[in-house]
């Protein structure tokens, strides 16, 4: 209770028991969040005794950068009977503060791959610094992977289900690091260059699978190659030269069953010939590895790698029983 006549204090004298500048507290007047109590006889805001802890609620609020929209809701939310004053519980105060950290985390991850970026120009020799600019420039910060996801919806089948694709997306399509070393920086730079040239389904044939099997076919075929490609990991990590076991009976067991054939030598070889025709694109996976992989780190095992040992594993089989 302030101690003048009717309880009220002026706009200066709540200013003064809260620390802050009058300007401050017409500030927030302004913007309703400090609503006044009624106005003197010459016009001249009059606040009431809850105005104070309100005050200091607002203040403690912007101080942690919540937007004024928010502290709104907030305070509304407290009108109503949510409580955000003495424990800080309410859900709506919840709610902005979790966005507000989705938000800060969001600066951060722009913060840091700005400066491995600006490392990488630095660390670089001078000749390369005008190509390097050029590449890191053409990616936001931080990045995202629209361009790689546009890459590969020009290369799988039109109108393959969106679960099957989908699917495959979180496979082919590496997150770029939420700290990363500038050597990361311009490996998924590349990667965005290379995605973003000419789209491999306008200017570049189909893999003969996709024209084979059709759109669900290709589902089929993407879910079994996953198996495979697992399996071919580790013999990749054992660092296992290509050849016959399960994960090359699982590779050739994707296509039958995608194509309803069998598995003979002569599918096989058929499937050899096929495989060794189709486009490739290394130098993606090439990239995606060096995007995941730290520098110093073990090299990841994409799923191109995995498919370049399992068809080299097929190649050998179907020449040794030629």
């Amino acid at each position: 209770m302030f101690a003048s006549y009717d309880g009220l204090c002026s706009i200066g004298e709540l200013a003064e028991r809260a620390g802050v500048t009058v300007k401050t507290v017409r500030f927030y007047s302004e913007r309703g969040l400090l609503p006044e109590a009624g106005r003197s006889a010459g016009g001249h805001r009059r606040y009431g005794s809850d105005a104070l802890e309100r005050l200091r609620l607002i203040r403690a609020l912007r101080a942690l950068d919540l937007p004024v929209r928010e502290v709104h809701r907030i305070l509304d939310a407290d009108a109503t009977g949510e409580s955000v004053g003495a424990c800080g519980t309410g859900s709506v105060l919840e709610d902005a503060v979790a966005g507000q950290l989705r938000e800060l985390g969001s600066q951060l991850r722009a913060l840091r791959w700005r400066e491995a970026a600006l490392r990488l120009v630095q660390e670089c020799p001078p000749g390369e610094r005008a190509g390097r600019l050029s590449l890191v420039g053409a990616v936001a910060a931080p990045p995202t992977t629209d361009s790689l996801v546009r890459f590969w919806r020009g290369w799988l089948p039109a109108r393959m289900p969106a679960a099957a694709a989908a699917a495959f997306l979180d496979v082919a399509v590496p997150q770029p690091p939420d700290d990363p070393q500038p050597a990361q920086v311009l490996a998924f730079a590349r990667l965005h260059a290379f995605a973003s040239s000419p789209c491999p389904g306008a200017g570049r044939p189909q893999p003969a699978a996709h024209r084979a099997t059709g759109a669900r076919g290709a589902a089929v075929l993407y879910a079994a190659l996953a198996e495979a490609y697992e399996l071919a990991g580790t013999q990749l990590r054992g660092k296992r030269q290509p050849h016959r076991g399960e994960a090359l009976d699982s590779f050739v067991d994707a296509y039958v069953r995608a194509y309803g054939s069998r598995d003979t030598p002569d599918f096989r070889r058929v499937l050899a010939g096929q495989l060794a025709s189709d486009p490739r694109i290394d130098r993606y996976w090439e990239l995606v590895s060096q995007v995941v992989t730290p520098p110093g780190g073990r090299p990841a095992t994409t799923p191109g790698a995995a498919h370049d040992w399992l068809c080299a594993a097929l190649a050998a089989e179907t020449a040794a029983t030629a």
